[in-house]
C-alpha cells in the first residue's frame, strides 16, 4: 500500500504540480512552524518512524530559500536582527529545519524530517516528533 502512495506522490510531484502549488499558496501565507494533523507524505513519514498514535506529532516548517551568503544591510542593527545569521553555509536546510523545530518544541524528541515542497522563495519540511519519556 505504501508503495502505491509513494508512486502517487511522485506522479503528483512530476505531473500534477498545480495541486501542490495550490497547497503551497496556503502554506506561504500561514505561519512558519505549524503542527499538522497528519503527514503530507504518509509513506515517507512511516519509513522514518512515524506512528499514528498518541505521543507522535508532525510539524511543517517553512524555510527561506535565499542564498546562504547574504549581504549585510547598510544601516546599523544587531546581527540577530540583520537576517544574516540563521542559515550557515555548512548547515543544510533539513538540519536547519530540525534545529528550529527543536527550539520550538523542547519537550519533544526529533525522530527525523523529510522534504515536502519548494518554490522560488521557500522550502518546506515536515519534522516527526515524539514525546520524551
Amino acid at each position: 500500500m505504501y508503495k502505491q502512495i509513494r508512486e502517487t506522490w511522485r506522479k503528483v510531484y512530476k505531473e500534477d504540480q498545480f495541486i501542490l502549488k495550490a497547497k503551497a499558496e496556503k502554506w506561504r501565507k500561514g505561519k512558519t512552524i505549524i503542527r499538522t494533523k497528519r503527514p503530507t507524505r504518509l509513506d515517507r513519514a512511516r519509513s522514518l518512524g512515524y506512528k499514528a498514535k498518541q505521543g507522535y506529532i508532525i510539524v511543517r516548517i517553512k524555510l527561506s530559500r535565499r542564498g546562504k551568503r547574504v549581504e549585510r544591510p547598510r544601516s546599523g542593527r544587531r546581527p540577530k536582527h540583520a537576517g544574516v545569521v540563521k542559515i550557515k553555509p555548512n548547515v543544510n536546510y533539513k538540519k536547519t529545519a530540525i534545529n528550529r523545530v527543536k527550539e520550538k518544541y523542547p519537550n519533544m524528541e526529533v525522530l527525523n524530517a523529510y522534504y515536502v515542497y519548494k518554490d522560488g522563495k521557500n522550502i518546506w519540511y515536515e519534522v516527526i516528533l515524539k514525546e520524551k519519556n
